[in-house]
Order: C-alpha cells, then sequence, then structure tokens
C-alpha cells in the first residue's frame, strides 16, 4: 500500500469490531479512510464517523469526524424505506413487527435457522446474530420457544436492521448524526420507475429479474396509514424506488432536517467541496451495484472505476484541510 494514498474500505450492512489488530494500524486524521459503502453500509458508515467524532470508542482519546475522508453512498439507505412496512414493520411502532406479516415469517425462520446451529448451513448462509447466543446448545427447546414468542432473541431486542431502515428509525438515528465540513460525500442513489399519465410504474431494463419489477411496483403502490401523522410530507416524493429503497431516501440526509446537497450534472468536470452531499441518480435496481460492478464495460463496473479513481484524487494536507489534486500533478 502507498503510504500516501489512504485505503478504501467497502461496506455493506453491519461493521464490527474486534481485539485484534487492525489493517492499517495508521488510521487517524492525518491518515483518514475513504468508505464505499452498499444499502444499510452507508448509515454504518455514518454512525461510525459521528462515534469518532464523539471519541466513544475506549481508549482511543483522539479520535474525530476527520478520520473519514469520503463517503461514497451506493443505494445508501440514508432515509429509510417504506419496504420495510410492506415487509411487515408497524408505522405505529417502528421498532416491532406485525404479528401477522411477511417479515414475521421470515423472523421465525431465521430464529430457527439459528437455534439449529448447524456449520454446514452457516457456511452457506450466516445471519450474524452469534452474538445472541440462540444455539440448541445453549437454550435448549425452552430457549427457542421463548424466542419465538417474542421474549428473547434478536428480534425482541430491536437490535437489528430493519428498524433502522424504517423512515421513523432512519429520522431517530439521524438526528443524531452530521454531515461533517471535512469529509467529501458522493451518493449514488437508484431509480426503476417512470411516470406514465400521473401514475408511477416500474421501468423495464435488460436482464431484470421480474421478481424484481414486482418489488418496484408494490413500492409504487406504498400509501402512509391515513390514521397515522406521516414522516414526510407527501407520499408522492417516496414512489420512484430502485425494488427495495425509495429514491428520495437515497440521495442525502433528508429527515429530519435536509442537509447540504447537489445535484450532479456533469460528473467528469466535477469540484467537489467538502461537507455537500453530491448525487447522481442512476437507472438500476438495488442490488446491480454489487451483482453487476464486475462485469466489464456496463455503467456499474465504470461507476466503480469513478469512485476508486476519486478516492486516490482525494488527499488530506497535514493542516487537515482538504483538497482536490490531480494524480499526474
Amino acid at each position: 500500500m502507498n503510504p500516501s494514498t489512504p485505503p478504501i474500505v467497502l461496506i455493506h450492512g453491519v461493521l464490527g469490531f474486534g481485539e485484534e489488530a487492525g489493517k492499517y494500524p495508521e488510521w487517524d486524521e492525518d491518515h483518514p479512510i475513504h468508505f464505499a459503502a452498499h444499502s444499510a453500509g452507508a448509515q454504518v458508515v455514518r454512525v461510525l464517523q459521528q462515534m469518532l467524532a464523539d471519541k466513544t470508542f475506549k481508549g482511543l482519546a483522539n479520535t474525530s469526524g476527520n478520520w473519514v475522508a469520503s463517503l461514497t453512498s451506493l443505494c445508501g439507505a440514508l432515509n429509510g424505506s417504506t419496504k420495510a412496512y410492506i415487509m411487515g414493520m408497524k408505522p405505529e411502532d417502528w421498532r416491532h413487527v406485525k404479528p401477522v406479516s411477511v417479515l414475521q415469517i421470515c423472523c421465525l425462520g431465521i430464529i430457527l435457522y439459528d437455534w439449529l446451529d448447524m456449520s454446514w448451513m452457516k457456511s452457506y448462509y450466516h445471519f450474524g446474530f452469534d452474538h445472541f447466543n440462540i444455539s440448541r446448545r445453549k437454550i435448549g427447546v425452552r430457549g427457542l420457544v421463548d424466542c419465538l414468542l417474542g421474549n428473547a432473541g434478536p428480534f425482541a431486542s430491536g437490535d437489528w436492521v430493519l428498524p433502522d431502515i424504517t423512515i421513523s428509525g432512519s429520522i431517530h438515528t439521524n438526528s443524531q448524526l452530521t454531515t461533517f465540513p471535512n469529509t467529501f460525500y458522493f451518493s449514488y442513489p437508484a431509480k426503476l420507475t417512470k411516470r406514465v399519465r400521473g401514475f408511477i410504474v416500474p421501468t423495464s431494463i435488460p436482464e431484470m429479474n421480474p421478481w424484481f419489477f414486482f418489488e418496484v411496483f408494490l413500492m409504487s403502490l406504498w400509501r402512509y396509514p391515513t390514521d397515522l401523522p406521516p414522516p414526510y410530507e407527501g407520499d408522492e416524493d417516496w414512489w420512484d424506488n430502485d425494488g427495495v429503497l425509495n429514491t428520495i431516501s437515497m440521495t442525502h440526509p433528508i429527515l429530519p432536517n435536509e442537509h447540504p446537497h447537489q445535484l450532479v450534472a456533469d460528473e467528469l468536470n466535477l469540484q467537489p467541496r467538502l461537507g455537500i452531499w453530491y448525487y447522481k441518480i442512476m437507472e438500476a435496481y438495488h442490488s446491480q451495484f454489487l451483482t453487476n460492478a464486475g462485469t466489464e464495460g456496463n455503467q456499474f463496473s465504470q461507476l466503480s472505476d469513478t469512485v476508486f479513481k476519486r478516492c486516490r484524487q482525494l488527499v488530506i494536507k497535514k493542516s487537515s484541510a482538504m483538497v482536490l489534486q490531480n494524480e499526474d500533478d
């Protein structure tokens, strides 16, 4: 690794911490890191940056928000998603799941999956709930029943992703987060809808799975319950989506307070300033940023090249003043 070039860290979902030595022990304000994050990973990085600014980490007294050089959000869940409610989260109580819903069935299945604790199953897919200690070897049948009834386990704690992905949950999180003045922010929201005679309909793109088409259509029909005060001004702004997240949610932090932002029309000639969310909307469904990034020549591989090139160009002077530097200089 070139010591003058800060590393780029890719984040999707949960970011964990351990006791072992880190991969980049030089990390500090003079050696910051670039983050590229997908989906819920964008909020994870924002929470991490806030924790660094608040000096939350025991034994690290000199942390600050300046430890993050830049954040590139790829379909980032910056303001939550109406999909969480469609799946089964309660609009009136964002921490809990409706007793009769698709999500409740998924939760019960996940509990049983983790309780069985079969190594061959977890080698195929791991939900990351080991710290709840719900293995059959530890809690037995009685513990399983307790988890299934919602009295114990990950879904009783509220410490899992779906509550944070609700709009109300995101408002709760965003109220504690800052857009930092010495960090560059870039965002790539996705949109797979169009307006036809006043209606929002899915856009068909090559190689699109019919299931994604259905998910996009389902989200475009969402209406917040009329008997509850909505967390936003109007449903219509939230109809455009990528099948998982609402497009408006991915642009920049909006709720409860809108952060500085700018729509990018000409990315090639962009001269970014610190502390502003620059966003460019792309036609794609949510997971394409991950599944198609390795396919040479498409917009996602080109985006990857753009992100990595830009991160290499962003440097930090020892005075902590950040500038955009041409690699050829």
